[in-house]
C-alpha cells in the first residue's frame, strides 16, 4: 500500500514488495497483513461472481419478494461458504502452488500462514456458513451451499484435478452450485428454471478456464497438474473451447423456449452476448494466440456477469 510512510523490511517469508512496514507500526501493520492473508486463502474475486450468480438468481427467482435479511443472509453464508472451500483448496493443492508462477506467492506456499493455520481457517468458516444458512435462510439452501463445499474441496480438488483433463468440467458443477443456493434461499425449492441456471455456469465453467489454462500451460505442465493443454494439446483445447460456446449458447436460450421463465429483455441480451463469447471463441479456435484466449478469459467473466443482470432487468421490467 501506499501513502503510509517510509516502508521497513518485510514479514519474514513475505515476498519483498507485497506490503510494506512503515517504521514504528510493524506491530499493528502484522496484524492487518496476517488478516490480508486470511482473506487471501478465501479468493474473493472468485467469490464476488459467485455472489453475482447468487444473488440475482434470487431476484428472478421472486422479484420484489425477497426480503433484505434473507439477501444479506444468504450471501454472507455463501461467501463464507465458498471461502471455506478455497481454503481446503489452498491447504491442499500447496505443493503444486509452490512450484507454479501464478500461485507461488500465495500465504503457504511463502510461509506467511501455516498450512494447520490454512486448515483450521477452513474448518471454521465452513461451519459458520452451515450455521448462518440454516439457521437465517432455510435448510435447503444450507444443504446446497455445504454441498458445493464437499463437491469442491473432495471431488474437485482432491480426487480430480491431479487425476484427469476433466477436472474442471466434473469440478464445475461445484461453481455451478450458487444459483441454486440463491433459488432455494428465495422460493424455499427447487424448479427448472433453476435447474437450467445450474446448467448455464456448469456449461461456461470450462470455455473460461481452458482460456486461463491455454496462457498458463508451461505452469500447468510444471506441477504435473493434467489441465486440458497439457494433456491433450493446445488444438484439442480450443476445440473443446468452441463447442461448449456453442453449448452454453444454447443453453442459455432454455430460459426463454422452452422454460418461459424470462422475456425478450433477457432474450434480446442473451443473443448479443452469445454472440460475443462464440465469435471469440471461434478467433481461438482458427487464429490461436495468447491474446485471443486471454481475451476470452476476460470476456467470459463480464459476460456471465451481464448475463445474470440481464437477467434480473427481464423479470423487473416484467
Amino acid at each position: 500500500m501506499t501513502g503510509l510512510g517510509p516502508i521497513s523490511e518485510p514479514l519474514p517469508n513475505r515476498p519483498a514488495g507485497t506490503w510494506p512496514f512503515p517504521d514504528g507500526h510493524g506491530a499493528a501493520f502484522r496484524v492487518v497483513a496476517t488478516a490480508q492473508d486470511y482473506l487471501t486463502l478465501m479468493k474473493p474475486r472468485i467469490i464476488l461472481l459467485l455472489l453475482i450468480t447468487t444473488g440475482t438468481t434470487m431476484i428472478v427467482a421472486s422479484p420484489h419478494h425477497v426480503a433484505f435479511g434473507t439477501l444479506v443472509f444468504t450471501l454472507l453464508g455463501g461467501t463464507l461458504a465458498a471461502g471455506s472451500a478455497n481454503a481446503f483448496n489452498m491447504y491442499l493443492d500447496r505443493d503444486i502452488d509452490a512450484v507454479m508462477q501464478r500461485t507461488r506467492l500465495r500465504p503457504i506456499p511463502t510461509g506467511r500462514l501455516s498450512p494447520r493455520q490454512a486448515l483450521g481457517f477452513g474448518i471454521a468458516v465452513g461451519l459458520l456458513s452451515i450455521v448462518i444458512m440454516a439457521g437465517g435462510v432455510n435448510g435447503l439452501s444450507a444443504a446446497l451451499s455445504t454441498a458445493g463445499i464437499v463437491f469442491y474441496v473432495i471431488v474437485y480438488t482432491y480426487w480430480l484435478k491431479r487425476r484427469t483433463p476433466q477436472n474442471i468440467v466434473i469440478g464445475g458443477a461445484a461453481g455451478a452450485i450458487p444459483p441454486l443456493v440463491g433459488w432455494a434461499a428465495a422460493v424455499g425449492h427447487l424448479a427448472l428454471p433453476a435447474i437450467a441456471l445450474f446448467v448455464i455456469v456448469f456449461l461456461w465453467t470450462p470455455p473460461h478456464f481452458w482460456a486461463l489454462a491455454l496462457t498458463k500451460v508451461d505452469d500447468y505442465r510444471t506441477a504435473g497438474v493434467p489441465m486440458l493443454p497439457v494433456s491433450r494439446g493446445d488444438r484439442v483445447t480450443r476445440r473443446h473451447i468452441f463447442i461448449y460456446a456453442l453449448l452454453l449458447s444454447a443453453a442459455t436460450m432454455t430460459l426463454f423456449v422452452p422454460l418461459h421463465a424470462l422475456g425478450v429483455v433477457y432474450l434480446v441480451a442473451a443473443a448479443t452476448l452469445d454472440s460475443l463469447f462464440v465469435y471469440l471463441a471461434w478467433t481461438v479456435l482458427k487464429k490461436p494466440s495468447l491474446l485471443a484466449a486471454g481475451m476470452l478469459f476476460g470476456y467470459s467473466i463480464a459476460y456471465l456477469t451481464l448475463l445474470f443482470i440481464a437477467m434480473v432487468a427481464d423479470r423487473l421490467i416484467a
